[in-house]
């Protein structure tokens, strides 16, 4: 069966903030410009907003750009922050408030906003709509189209593939989406941007890419307890015990409910850490445990997140397209912030690509991005915090806090010295036998949970009879190198129960099971395996997690 083909003026793979932001601005343009542009914006979630996980306090910088009369639109941005606590977790029963002169000032939250990334990026579909952009959610982009050395568009995942390669019934191949210019706004570890990366060689002189693992829950509290618009952060307790770096979160919304979670950074040594479970042990200190008391816990998800920060950002600009937000990596770690980074990144985008479009342009480079790029607050944002991540991985958090405060709050300007972090975060792992085994608590169902009734509700559901997406280089590797030298992590790592090791059912020893349908598309198996066996690969279309109000 031929595939069908489509071809648009800009191609947008991707319908979080910075695609959806690229969509608005690029129609934007060419309507105060008077010219007719052809914008799609796909994305692989059942609906814009279904894959889309974040803190969120959101800052409201880049919308502020984009649609200066957010407000009057109706812009879901109900609950302005009123306070910021910030502690060092000492213990599961002590803590330590910071006081607001020793915090960094890029933790400091006057102005912004706690707010659901999934329901504004929602609501940027529809002012993406009004303005003309052709929105395709339900749609992955599993394959590139190169041609002569330029980025043509992508190929759609085929549809009705059933595990053992044949087609079922209804087998739909996936369509050609042609344009002069492809823009990749995927999220942390996109699939093609990770391709891309490694093709074009944009990270060629770079420090290489960190990334942390956030989870996150969804609870409605007791009213009484409810402090709409207060921001609590913590660090220390419970990633301190085992030597593992990174932070957590709870956010008061609108309607009685908080976002609790916590980032896990993936530069972790021992092999028996568990993120989820570290998750759960956070929620029974007292200063998390006093808001969530008396609630129930109503969403759940999961995800990583690029942290490498300047050093690690990529060239962001290839013949046909751009590399875009978290696809690129700009996330603000020193802020706990990518939102509005990655929108400007797509709003510069969209000012370099229609300037490449009026030129009469069809898939050539576009060299000035960079320029673009490096005037920008966003590069000037990313400057002045780019030795954040690098010393806190150097220095651990007292030592890269203390810097951090220095350059901030003291400097306020970055030291002369630039530091780096050279080791990818795969690389980091230590023997099993060499570390401390953690003995995890079993869940109690009222504070913590098991992974399985975690997943349940993050509404994750693939086709069950489809190719597995998470594909293995050497299936051989998990049982006889993994497992014997690491005590195979996938099965702790992951978040969602993916991966197990079992008894094989002929009795022939143990094997590598993976649970494919648990997926939520964190992207951490491909990020932390420490043989970098495991390539994710986009599911059939829709599948994943549907995530309401994250």
């Amino acid at each position: 069966m031929e595939r069908e083909s489509m071809e648009f003026d800009v191609l947008i793979v991707g319908g979080g903030p910075a695609g959806l932001s690229a969509a608005c601005r690029t129609m934007q343009l060419a309507q105060e410009a008077g010219e007719e542009l052809t914008v799609c914006v796909v994305e692989k979630g059942s609906e814009i907003g279904a894959h889309i996980l974040a803190g969120t306090v959101f800052e409201p910088t880049a919308l502020n750009e984009l649609f200066p009369d957010w407000k009057e639109r109706g812009a879901p941005l109900n609950t302005p922050v009123t306070r910021d606590d910030i502690f060092f977790m000492k213990s599961q029963d002590k803590a330590t408030k910071i006081p607001n002169a020793f915090v960094p000032k890029s933790m400091h939250n006057e102005g912004n906003y706690i707010i659901s990334l999934g329901n504004l990026c929602r609501w940027l579909a529809e002012q993406a709509e009004a303005l003309g952009v052709e929105v395709y959610p339900g749609f992955p982009a599993a394959e590139t189209i190169v041609e002569d050395g330029q980025v043509k568009g992508i190929i759609t995942g085929d549809m009705g593939v059933a595990r053992d390669g044949g087609e079922k019934d209804g087998y739909m191949p996936g369509m050609e989406l042609r344009a002069k210019y492809t823009l990749f706004t995927e999220g942390c570890r996109g699939h093609l941007g990770k391709r891309l990366i490694n093709d074009f060689k944009l990270d060629e002189g770079k420090d290489p890419q960190h990334y942390g693992i956030g989870i996150k829950e969804l609870w409605d509290i007791d009213p009484e307890k409810h402090e709409p618009g207060l921001v609590v952060h913590a660090l220390g307790w419970p990633l301190s015990e085992s030597g593992t770096t990174g932070g957590s979160f709870l956010y008061h919304l609108e309607n009685g409910q908080v976002y609790v979670g916590l980032i896990t950074d993936l530069s972790y040594s021992n092999p028996h850490v568990s993120p989820f479970h570290e998750m759960q042990r956070l929620k029974l200190q007292p200063e998390y445990r006093k808001y969530l008391e008396g609630g129930k816990r109503v969403s759940y998800g999961a995800r990583a997140l690029t942290k490498g920060g300047l050093n690690s950002l990529p060239k962001m600009s290839f013949p046909g397209g751009l590399l875009l937000g978290c696809d690129a990596g700009t996330l603000n770690s020193s802020k706990i912030k990518g939102s509005h980074t990655a929108m400007k990144s797509g709003l510069l985008g969209a000012e370099a690509v229609f300037e490449a479009l009026k030129e009469g342009k069809n898939g050539d480079e576009i060299t000035s991005f960079q320029e673009r790029f490096e005037n920008s607050w966003l590069y000037k944002e990313l400057f002045k915090e780019h030795n954040f991540s690098p010393a806190m991985h150097k220095f651990g958090q007292i030592g890269g806090g203390a810097i951090a405060f220095m350059e901030q709050n003291i400097l306020r300007r970055p030291l002369p010295m630039t530091f780096h972090d050279t080791v990818p975060d795969y690389a980091t792992m230590k023997p099993a036998d060499q570390c401390k085994k953690i003995d995890y608590p079993k869940p109690d169902n009222t504070f913590t949970f098991d992974k399985l009734s975690s997943v349940f509700i993050s509404n994750t559901n693939h086709e069950e009879d489809q190719p597995i997406h998470l594909k293995l280089k050497d299936p051989s590797i998990p049982i006889e190198h993994n497992l014997p030298k690491y005590n195979e992590p996938a099965q702790r790592y992951c978040p969602a129960g993916v991966y197990e090791v079992v008894e094989a059912e002929d009795g022939s020893g143990k094997k590598f099971q993976i649970n494919a349908q648990n997926c939520v598309h964190c992207k951490t198996c491909d990020i932390k395996d420490p043989a970098q066996n495991i390539t994710w690969v986009t599911p059939e279309g829709g599948g994943g997690p549907n995530y309401p109000n994250m």
